[in-house]
């Protein structure tokens, strides 16, 4: 792709985001949604070939799909409140299919099955993008509207995000259908704490996308895409795989790395709105997560697979890939614990 229409593209996907963030009128925000769309679908299809297609394909008929309950949404507030303001969702059918509209955007459960789909068929850097950037806007608007979300939709939605997230992961071998699964759990978790508390549902993003963001610059690195091609990483790369280790780890919230944070905050913060089942549930289930991390970090980083010669020097040539932020976003991954009884103050 030519660099200029390529950084036109990628200004108008920022550019739709922001729109979506500092507007407070429901049209601009339907608008800035449209441009973000219209904008992500050539960046899915950079690398083209029928799989990329198809995959931008069916992220344009679940996106526009949201978009026109986003819509009709909007419309029906209007027609009982006679208010375009975000602030002003009154009535309860607007309410809940605004909610439904932002869940199919963020590919959260029951509306997920576009998300393992989409981030298979795309490239590395453009599945960073659709797991990180994309959630921003969709989370904004239910953060803004929080007061007016049908508390036990969300939380149903948050249960059953989990639990598909743990779930699908486990029987998979693509790393990017193993990145998408976890993502719908984490949307699960901000979803779980949303009406809550707004707060740490915004602390949950930017650690998830810190994460996700090294995962994706790891695997970007080594040209990594499936299990297999992760396990021979100790002849290219002895560091990089005790890297991935330690972020995979974190990814899966163990304790006492940097994602252990946002769940244990999101825990303590449930169990002092007087709810116990939930949070049990979801830390259990959690665990569905943990173990296919262990199991990639296990092929990764604990054992030495068999292979030729030739290989074991692959060590000594130099990547051509170069990741410049990489050390600040591996020590942002695994470090961040210690900061927690001063984001509780803040918070």
């Amino acid at each position: 792709m030519n660099p200029l229409v390529f950084s036109l593209i990628l200004f108008t996907v920022m550019l739709g985001t922001v729109i979506v963030l500092i507007s407070s009128h429901w049209l601009m925000i339907w608008i800035g949604f449209e441009m973000n769309m219209l904008a992500i679908t050539p960046i899915l299809m950079k690398k083209f070939n029928p799989r990329s297609m198809e995959a931008a394909t069916k992220y344009f008929l679940t996106q526009a799909t949201a978009s026109m309950l986003l819509m009709l949404a909007i419309i029906i507030n209007l027609t009982y409140s006679g208010q375009w303001t975000t602030m002003k969702m009154t009535n309860d059918l607007a309410s809940m299919m605004m909610t439904i509209a932002m869940i199919m955007k963020l590919g959260m459960a029951p509306f997920h099955f576009w998300v393992p789909e989409v981030t298979q068929g795309i490239p590395l850097t453009s599945g960073m993008i659709l797991l990180t950037w994309q959630k921003i806007a969709p989370l904004s608007v239910l953060m803004q509207t929080a007061y007016s979300i049908n508390t036990n939709l969300m939380l149903t939605t948050a249960m059953l995000s989990i639990a598909v997230g743990g779930w699908g992961g486990l029987n998979q071998t693509q790393l990017r259908k193993i990145m998408a699964y976890s993502s719908i759990a984490h949307m699960g978790w901000m979803a779980a704490i949303m009406t809550y508390n707004t707060t740490m549902t915004t602390l949950n993003l930017m650690i998830y996308m810190v994460l996700t963001l090294t995962v994706f610059m790891l695997l970007y690195i080594n040209s990594s895409t499936t299990t297999l091609s992760l396990s021979h990483l100790w002849n290219k790369a002895p560091l990089m795989s005790t890297l991935i280790l330690l972020t995979m780890l974190s990814l899966g919230g163990l304790p006492p790395l940097s994602g252990f944070m946002p769940k244990w905050m999101i825990i303590n913060e449930l169990t002092k709105n007087g709810s116990t089942i939930l949070p049990t549930i979801m830390a259990i289930t959690a665990l569905l997560n943990l173990y296919f991390y262990m199991r990639l970090t296990y092929s990764t980083s604990l054992t030495m697979f068999p292979s030729t010669n030739n290989m074991k020097m692959k060590w000594q040539f130099e990547n051509v890939k170069k990741t410049p932020m990489l050390s600040p976003l591996v020590i942002l991954s695994t470090m961040l614990l210690p900061l927690t009884p001063m984001l509780l103050i803040l918070e």
